[in-house]
């Protein structure tokens, strides 16, 4: 299966750009949007939602993104929405700004960026494992299920993990 293979490939050696790598100029909107397409797997699913104005702009307003200067973004911004885009796949709006602030108090953008790639790609490398492109159709679909529920179970883990640092840290008030 071609397509498959392409796919496992993907997931292998397609990442984000590192931290150095990511222009140190300031860009304009269009720019963003346009750089933004580069920094993770294009799936090219049905319903798959592009990055654009609107939702960069409600993202400032809701604190998950810093403020543009003037109206050009950064490579602050880019890490911070390199982020962004993955975990809203996950996580609603305000979970994902509960997570980005609980990981910034302890550490720079720059830092948590890093770390963030980290685990994406041991992530993504551990997936792509798990990928057998000779399997037939019946065990592609057993892994479609296993990952389904896995995805679900660790997402529910995930929201719990989030709602438990929120009472703490209500309690410590």
């Amino acid at each position: 299966m071609k397509a498959l293979d392409e796919f496992k490939d993907k997931l292998n050696h397609t990442r984000p750009e590192q931290w150095d790598l990511i222009p140190d100029i300031e860009l304009y909107m269009d720019q963003v949007i346009s750089y933004m397409t580069r920094q993770h797997i294009g799936l090219e699913l049905d319903g798959e939602e592009n990055l654009t104005s609107a939702m960069i702009n409600n993202y400032i307003k809701s604190g998950l993104l810093p403020r543009a200067r003037g109206k050009k973004y950064n490579r602050e911004h880019i890490g911070y929405l390199t982020a962004i885009c993955l975990l809203k796949q996950v996580l609603s709006v305000s979970e994902t700004g509960q997570l980005l602030r609980q990981q910034m108090e302890n550490c720079s953008i720059e830092e948590f960026y890093r770390h963030y790639t980290e685990i994406l790609d041991e992530e993504f490398s551990k997936t792509a494992e798990e990928i057998d492109e000779n399997a037939d159709d019946s065990q592609l679909m057993q892994l479609a299920l296993r990952m389904a529920v896995s995805s679900y179970a660790q997402m529910l883990a995930c929201k719990k993990l989030l709602a438990l640092a929120a009472s703490e840290k209500e309690e410590e008030k």
